[in-house]
């Protein structure tokens, strides 16, 4: 989850080169779990090939949370942080290369990096830049219909309708892949106002 910054922050190269050493790469299947609900996260994870997924099981049914793409990082960061089961499952889509960096490893590179000049506001603004987007994403399933979360989906994000199953999405959205299927076809009818 830290080492998707290291384009963005050049300046702090020394601290990623001394922790590449430690990081396990995968070279995994799609439909590898990385971690399981219910259990605890010890490993940010960082894609450099592929995607992957977030989802929770409600009675039976898998909900996708959120979706992951090369150059991004991830965890379950409440069980992470906290030592707490995991609410999520984090699952390859395709295969996929990732890197594993350990808790332990995670928390010695984030000391170190605290006494650099200039991290804390670093790692602010990283905070804020993915708060805004979860809340974005809240505030969307709050008052967007599922026709407008997808036609917002497909105009800010559409490398995930490109890449994505449609059932992923449909579960994403909150809809069956038959309600998706009737939304794609509205709009490309030319019917985009629901």
């Amino acid at each position: 989850m830290i080492f998707q910054f290291q384009k963005q922050f050049p300046q702090l190269n020394s601290y990623w080169e001394r922790y590449l050493p430690y990081q396990k790469r995968l070279d995994i299947p799609a439909k590898t779990n990385l971690l399981d609900e219910g259990t605890i996260s010890q490993y940010a994870i960082y894609i450099e090939k592929g995607s992957l997924r977030s989802y929770f099981n409600n009675n039976g049914e898998e909900k996708t949370v959120q979706f992951f793409f090369e150059e991004e990082g991830l965890s379950s960061l409440d069980s992470f942080v906290n030592n707490l089961p995991s609410p999520f499952t984090i699952v390859t889509m395709e295969p996929s290369i990732v890197y594993l960096l350990h808790r332990k490893h995670v928390l010695l590179l984030m000391d170190e990096l605290s006494k650099e000049t200039d991290f804390l506001m670093m790692f602010m603004k990283i905070t804020a830049s993915r708060l805004t987007h979860y809340s974005g994403e809240f505030i969307s399933f709050i008052r967007d219909s599922r026709e407008q979360r997808y036609l917002r989906l497909l105009n800010e994000r559409p490398h995930i309708v490109q890449r994505v199953s449609q059932h992923y999405i449909a579960s994403y959205l909150g809809v069956s892949t038959v309600h998706l299927s009737r939304i794609k076809s509205k709009i490309a009818k030319g019917n985009a106002h629901f």
